[in-house]
């Protein structure tokens, strides 16, 4: 089996264990490409990280794509990817692309106002959407904004820290007043090259399934 085969069959896995499976979803992914972002962009990191995401959309959506943004202090929100893409994705999309804003300061407001825009606006659907945010150091406090007002919304952020930032507004989504349901989430590593697939996927899918059945009381999703 490929990895990506591999990685289907882990989130399989840990979907059932999580009592989701059969969930229909969107799945997105917003890339930080900030300045201190370039190695792990050169390393093949980066790339192994949408593959091992786009294994969750295999099995959430019923295209089987991950919908793409990268962000510095601008964003691009990328084609698609899936499984025929996959390989040499970063490179020919995102470091091969002239068109894309690379290697700046960090600017997250923005990139979660288009990803709002496409979900609710331009796709605009009943379907939740997972949305993993990766990022490798503090971002700005305004999204705590963006985060209050998409409560409403069939939208559920992961945040995922990476390296040895301290994170400080993300450690306090949990704490954050003033929403309809809790509709993000923060969890870290170091490395995330290190992590197995098996707790990766164990940690990422840790809440969603608690949004997911609060949303539904709320009528958010269907």
């Amino acid at each position: 089996m490929s990895t990506i085969d591999l990685r289907k069959k882990a989130v399989s896995i840990t979907l059932t264990k999580k009592n989701i499976a059969g969930v229909v979803a969107r799945v997105g992914v917003v890339l930080d490409i900030s300045g201190s972002m370039h190695s792990l962009y050169q390393n093949g990191t980066v790339q192994d990280v949408v593959e091992r995401i786009l294994a969750i959309a295999c099995q959430f959506d019923d295209n089987a794509q991950l919908d793409v943004w990268v962000y510095d202090n601008e964003f691009s929100r990328l084609a698609p990817v899936t499984e025929r893409e996959l390989e040499g994705y970063v490179k020919k999309r995102i470091l091969n692309d002239p068109s894309v804003h690379k290697f700046g300061r960090n600017n997250e407001p923005p990139v979660m106002e288009d990803v709002i825009r496409k979900y609710t606006v331009e796709e605009e659907s009943e379907l939740p959407a997972f949305v993993i945010f990766i990022n490798d150091g503090g971002v700005l406090k305004s999204i705590q904004k963006v985060i209050t007002r998409s409560a409403v919304l069939p939208i559920f952020w992961q945040f995922v820290g990476i390296g040895k930032s301290n994170f400080e507004v993300l450690k306090r989504l949990d704490t954050m007043a003033g929403r309809v349901v809790d509709n993000a989430n923060f969890i870290h590593w170091d490395r995330i090259e290190t992590v197995s697939d098996e707790a990766l996927y164990d940690r990422l899918l840790d809440e969603f399934p608690q949004w997911l059945e609060a949303a539904k009381q709320k009528r958010i999703v269907r």
